[in-house]
């Protein structure tokens, strides 16, 4: 016989690692913020590739020594690769600003590198990234809540809105504790990690109203214990195959896409964990019982007029 764990007899520990969780990341988000890329800040960036090793340091020195302080360097990839991102500047348009840079990056290389990859964001545009993204964040949580709602109960809606917004927030607290650059791809990934919450979620909903309809005995808090247990491995199996495949992307699928990586890794895992410490317990807290799942008998009319021979 498969070992029962009590899940929700530990929500109180639960409960506290989550808000410790949530306090850190609304205080970094509110105190530093989130390192946005230039997707949402506008600028420039300049992508140079070179015969050999960048030295970082005397790159920025060199940067801000020619007026560019503002400048973010980084390696890209390999360490003969430079990544040289820019706020815009006055008096100089965004070609003029991409040339400059990189005649400065070449004096300090003592070479004539490859420019690989040059883009420009202008100010408005990052405005409305950052608009349109903010809303999109918002109306998946608006429509997740109505299906929930009408696909379950709204105590189960509540639930699972609530748990999103916890992996949400921490996800974006990660990003902020770290400063990791937060541009498209990242959010991108945190829109991915809504719809996987949200159906790992969906799971152990499923789950819980079928028990509730099937066990004759037990409370809703043993219910939703055996509910659990019983969707642990599917869950388990999930997460560990999605959390690997996010691994190798984090660090061997290059620059571009490992920030990518890294959001959709902590949005997974957070998820594993808030479909069961987070989502159950809220839903148990509310009140929920049978009554709330059992499908409603409607009396046809005459059924209860005996039939005359």
């Amino acid at each position: 016989m498969t070992k029962q764990i009590n899940f929700l007899g530990k929500r109180q520990f639960a409960a506290f690692f989550s808000g410790l969780l949530l306090i850190t990341a609304i205080s970094s988000l509110a105190i530093q913020g989130l390192k946005l890329g230039i997707d949402f800040t506008g600028g420039t960036l300049v992508e140079l590739g070179y015969n050999k090793p960048v030295d970082l340091t005397i790159m920025r020195d060199e940067l801000a020594a020619k007026g560019f302080d503002d400048a973010t360097v980084q390696h890209f990839g390999t360490a003969t690769e430079v990544l040289i991102r820019l706020k815009p500047k006055e008096g100089l348009s965004n070609a003029q600003l991409s040339v400059e840079v990189s005649s400065v990056a070449h004096a300090v290389m003592q070479e004539q590198g490859e420019m690989r990859r040059v883009e420009f964001v202008g100010p408005q545009v990052g405005d409305e990234l950052t608009e349109d993204g903010g809303l999109a964040l918002l109306y998946s949580m608006f429509g997740i809540l109505i299906y929930v709602a009408w696909r379950f109960e709204y105590k189960f809606a509540l639930g699972s809105v609530a748990a999103l917004a916890h992996d949400v927030l921490i996800t974006l607290g990660f990003f902020s504790v770290l400063q990791l650059e937060f541009d498209l791809t990242v959010l991108a990934a945190i829109l991915a990690v809504i719809g996987y919450s949200l159906n790992d979620t969906i799971v152990v909903y499923d789950r819980i109203r079928e028990n509730f309809r099937l066990l004759r005995k037990g409370s809703s808090e043993e219910v939703m214990n055996t509910s659990l247990n019983q969707t642990l491995s599917r869950t388990l199996m999930t997460s560990v195959t999605t959390i690997l495949v996010l691994v190798a992307l984090a660090f061997l699928g290059g620059e571009i896409i490992h920030n990518f990586a890294i959001a959709l890794l902590v949005g997974v895992v957070i998820g594993t964990y808030s479909s069961i410490y987070v989502a159950s317990p809220l839903v148990l807290s509310l009140g929920v019982t049978k009554e709330d799942l059992m499908e409603v008998e409607v009396d046809k009319e005459g059924a209860d007029i005996d039939m005359m021979p």
